[in-house]
């Protein structure tokens, strides 16, 4: 199971003025929302709060609109958009998952609920910050 960096994700109240800030401010180039295929939302399942996206042309950051039930509407656990998150992606999700539960640590598999191209699992670490794994599906 191979680890790479990939994005750290904020959340926020307001997406454009964060997005703003990092892009206009700190200098970092803007990722066109398309580049990011997004699964559908409904009533029951998903997510439809704002996202926009930066880069330093190696690490990428996701600025999400912050929504508290997403978990809860998703039947899991853990929620990626209460506080934000760190994202590895991994070649093998499998072997991922395998030592999760060999582990014993809990972790809430979102599949491809929130990014078509991204199969998403997230965890915590010891002191309760939110860690994401993904992999790139079809």
């Amino acid at each position: 199971m191979k680890l790479e960096f990939h994005h750290i994700n904020f959340v926020s109240k307001d997406v454009d003025q964060m997005h703003d800030f990092y892009t206009r401010l700190l200098g970092l180039e803007d990722i066109p929302q398309e580049n990011f295929p997004r699964t559908q939302a409904t009533g029951e399942t998903g997510y439809d709060g704002k996202i926009k996206f930066a880069s330093d042309g190696a690490v990428q950051m996701h600025l999400a609109e912050r929504q508290l039930d997403v978990a809860f509407k998703n039947g899991q656990v853990i929620n990626p958009v209460d506080c934000g998150h760190i994202a590895f992606r991994t070649d093998d999700i499998s072997a991922v998952l395998e030592t999760l539960e060999q582990e014993g640590i809990p972790y809430s598999d979102y599949g491809t609920t929130f990014a078509k191209e991204w199969h998403q699992v997230f965890f915590l670490d010891p002191e309760g910050n939110v860690i994401e794994v993904h992999q790139q599906v079809g």
